[in-house]
């Protein structure tokens, strides 16, 4: 009898990685994968798993193991590819040995990302092959079938998830002999032809590179994951992934091209679909990514003024299409879940250990580059305490930039400790060495805060939970030959305030370690409770500036002007940042 589970596709992923007989796993954090590795690790048995400390390392392990003829998986979000690119786009030249299946779950909308890039477009500049998955049956389905391709045709073999199918749980029959896979390994033959493509090899590999591209598309052309459904031909419509399922809703009688394995993609099989049809509409999420390359092909598409290629996908926007083309249906009225409410601004959590730093900053009146993690939230009011946020680890190079085009004021860096190990390693190196003089302040919480609290080299823990060395970030930063590096508790205000001044003013660069545990990580929440006396009281003003979400407004001065503040003793973790901030004693500890 097969056995039935509930599973999202990120565990989808991990149950089918282990059915398929992988054997190594590495990923980077990153919303909306980081639930895949931390799947995988309720399999770590039969699968060595481990957080690397950039995408870019996660795939070298990847591609090491599938050299040695392992079948590998490593997992990421959209950008995380972007980190990536350089290993990949040498592999898929050299061929992989043993099956590697790279995961990349895309966020259209934009729900924890910096853009919503279609990760479609670097599959296809990689020449690798890419499944499209609907549901966590597909996913489960297509990770075991990708890692037959890669060993099959010699490439690494994609999954393309997005936040719609990462995070939704549907029944996956995963067969009645679940468990670790036996995946016969591939024999490692010394061959420096194949596995050094240096110009002189890799000028013949650029060619089995095409020929693979050619294979693969025959494949798409005969794999079940590429179907005709016949239906009412006068509208025949191509679709992929998640987008599927919205179509169906809303378009169920028209004839559809399901493709589940979209790269390359399967020409014949789109030439013969469109001949059974009156009129081709194409329907994807994101990037014109297939309808660009059905109209290279010389199929006439239907044109529509609906936007359809950025933000997620949904029914409503699809219903405004077949309103457009069929007039056929009306707009369902809709009004928003959070209309009329007052808006909820994302902060820190009550009592972060990065709020003291931003608070701080702010008061030096500095010009701060940061970096994407949860203190990226230092730049909303009334913190409003930070300029910049591109990409990891940008925040060292964008303001020894600044410095470089002659930026004049306080300049610092702001990073979190898991993407100074991700990407600031390199950053401040580059100011030491071309004679910079900006401030780099790591935030040292000893975890990656933003994704659930996954450990990092500063943790002391693996993804298994097993003991590991603690790196120093202070004494990295003096072996690369700093001479300012100074340690600071990031809740001692006056001693952020004196440290910060002094480096900031200082004539060379210098690293700052603010540190302080994620308060929810440490199980800190309730640690202490802090309560604001009404009588001493000025209504200054001062404890609001610090943006805790457990300083509220109390009772209002005679004049009406200004309020007194109040603690919520439930969502206070007794940080005593508030403490520090009052001038007239009017905030104490309960507890």
């Amino acid at each position: 009898m097969s056995q039935k589970v509930i599973l999202s596709a990120n565990e989808a992923v991990a149950w089918a990685a282990c059915k398929a007989g992988c054997t190594v796993a590495s990923a980077y954090p990153g919303t909306p994968s980081t639930e895949i590795l931390e799947n995988v690790a309720k399999f770590k048995e039969t699968i060595n798993c481990e957080w690397a400390v950039n995408e870019k390392v996660a795939m070298e392990v990847a591609i090491g193991a599938s050299i040695a003829g392992a079948r590998a998986l490593t997992a990421m979000k959209h950008v995380g590819l972007n980190v990536a690119m350089d290993p990949l786009m040498t592999y898929t030249y050299v061929g992989a040995n043993g099956g590697l299946v790279i995961v990349s779950a895309d966020d259209p909308g934009m729900h924890s990302s910096q853009n919503e890039q279609d990760s479609r477009n670097l599959v296809k500049f990689a020449r690798a092959a890419l499944f499209e998955p609907a549901d966590s049956q597909e996913t489960y389905d297509m990770v075991i079938a990708a890692f037959e391709v890669s060993e099959q045709f010699q490439v690494p073999a994609f999954i393309r998830l997005s936040t719609r199918t990462s995070h939704t749980s549907t029944v996956v029959d995963v067969g009645d002999d679940f468990g670790p896979g036996k995946a016969e390994p591939k024999p490692y033959v010394k061959d420096i032809r194949r596995y050094i493509p240096v110009p002189m090899f890799a000028r013949p590999q650029r060619l089995q590179a095409q020929k693979r591209t050619e294979a693969l598309r025959a494949f798409a052309c005969e794999t079940a994951f590429n179907r005709i459904e016949a239906g009412d031909r006068r509208l025949g419509i191509i679709t992929s992934g998640v987008t599927y399922q919205y179509v169906k809703e809303v378009f169920p009688e028209f004839s559809v091209l399901k493709l589940g394995f979209t790269n390359p993609l399967p020409s014949e099989l789109v030439r013969t679909f469109a001949a059974g049809v009156d009129r081709v509409l194409v329907i994807e999420e994101l990037d014109p990514f297939m309808e660009d390359q059905v109209r290279a092909l010389g199929i006439k598409v239907v044109e529509h003024e609906t936007e359809l290629n950025m933000l997620e996908m949904n029914p409503l926007r699809l219903m405004a299409l077949r309103k457009e083309l069929l007039g056929d249906v009306e707009l369902p009225s809709v009004r928003r879940a959070d209309e009329g409410l007052p808006t909820r601004p994302p902060v820190l959590c009550a009592g972060c250990s990065h709020r003291g730093v931003f608070y701080t900053l702010a008061k030096l009146g500095a010009t701060v580059t940061g970096d994407i993690g949860c203190y990226t939230l230092g730049a909303f009011p009334p913190l409003s305490a930070m300029d910049t946020t591109i990409c990891m680890g940008a925040c060292i190079g964008n303001a020894f930039g600044m410095e470089k085009a002659g930026f004049k004021g306080r300049l610092c860096a702001v990073i979190g400790d898991s993407t100074f190990f991700h990407s600031g390693l390199t950053g401040i190196l580059n100011v030491l060495y071309n004679g910079g003089r900006i401030t780099t302040v790591v935030l040292d919480n000893r975890i990656t805060g933003m994704t659930g609290h996954q450990e990092n080299p500063g943790s002391g823990k693996t993804l298994c939970g097993e003991p590991a060395p603690v790196t120093d970030i202070a004494e990295v930063a003096k072996a690369m030959g700093f001479k300012r590096v100074v340690r600071v508790d990031a809740y001692d205000l006056a001693a952020l305030e004196r440290v910060l001044k002094e480096e900031l003013d200082a004539p060379e660069p210098s690293v700052v370690i603010a540190g302080g545990p994620c308060r929810i990580a440490a199980k800190l929440m309730n640690a202490g409770t802090y309560e604001v006396d009404p009588a001493k009281c000025k209504a200054c003003g001062a404890c609001f500036k610090l943006g805790c979400p457990a300083i509220e407004r109390g009772e209002a001065t005679p004049d009406g002007k200004r309020f007194k503040s109040h603690i919520d003793p439930v969502q206070c973790s007794g940080c005593d940042l508030c403490r520090q901030t009052c001038k007239f004693g009017a905030i104490s500890k309960v507890r």
